[in-house]
């Protein structure tokens, strides 16, 4: 019946793909580890969260406590990008997170807890090609939490969105591009008013004096005909 149900202090498979050191070595600095590897985080879990769910486990009476945090961030933003790392004094408080702390709720997220070989810096930063984690880069699924769309499906959509910008473009301009608005022919109108000098009041003033001086050449014709 021991073997029947794992216990649940007890490591997983998970293992800092750069650490150049083999298995053997590594269980080895498993057994006296105080550091967590903390994964499956939201994006806008902060610190305080964690440490208050953490410090559950710490023991300050017996000389632990939680020594310290360091959030995972994005290598590009340096915004939190999911992970984290929550180191302790001892060996036991770390394995009492595995046992009661992993696998439960935060920020509606199941949280996964793994003993951790240390924290060296630069293990911060995420190490995808876009600067976060490397499973958000396959992520084809839609994850508020994880900052939406995976990194490769944000970028087809941006992709999708710069063809479209493009058709649309080559149909103003390209050949057999559509006629612009009715409204242009409002703007040729008053250009070409513009340029038609407008009627000054000398010009009409001119008009009728000479009209009436014709009019009155004509009365003098007329009445020396008549003579």
């Amino acid at each position: 019946m021991a073997h029947v149900v794992p216990s649940l202090d007890q490591p997983s498979n998970y293992k800092d793909s750069q650490a150049r050191i083999d298995r053997q070595k590594q269980n080895e600095l498993l057994s006296k580890s105080t550091t967590l590897y903390i994964g499956n985080l939201s994006f806008f879990t902060t610190e305080e969260q964690i440490y208050e769910l953490f410090s559950k486990c710490a023991t300050p009476d017996e000389g632990g406590g939680i020594k310290r945090i360091i959030m995972g961030l994005d290598r590009n933003t340096r915004t939190p990008c999911g992970f984290c790392f929550v180191e302790y004094y001892t060996h036991a408080e770390a394995l009492a997170c595995l046992r009661y702390v992993s696998g439960t709720k935060l920020d509606e997220r199941i949280i996964r807890c793994d003993l951790d070989l240390g924290y060296r810096e630069g293990r911060q930063f995420g190490r995808g090609k876009s600067g976060g984690q490397v499973r958000d880069e396959h992520r084809s699924d839609y994850d508020p939490g994880r900052g939406g769309w995976g990194a490769q499906a944000q970028r087809a959509e941006i992709e999708r969105r710069r063809e479209v910008e493009e058709r649309y473009m080559d149909a103003e301009t390209g050949p057999g591009a559509v006629a612009g608005g009715g409204e242009d022919w409002k703007a040729a109108e008053g250009a070409e008013n513009k340029l038609k000098r407008g009627r000054s009041p000398e010009d009409e003033d001119g008009d009728d004096r000479s009209g009436t001086r014709a009019r009155l050449d004509d009365v003098a014709d007329h009445d020396a005909g008549r003579m």
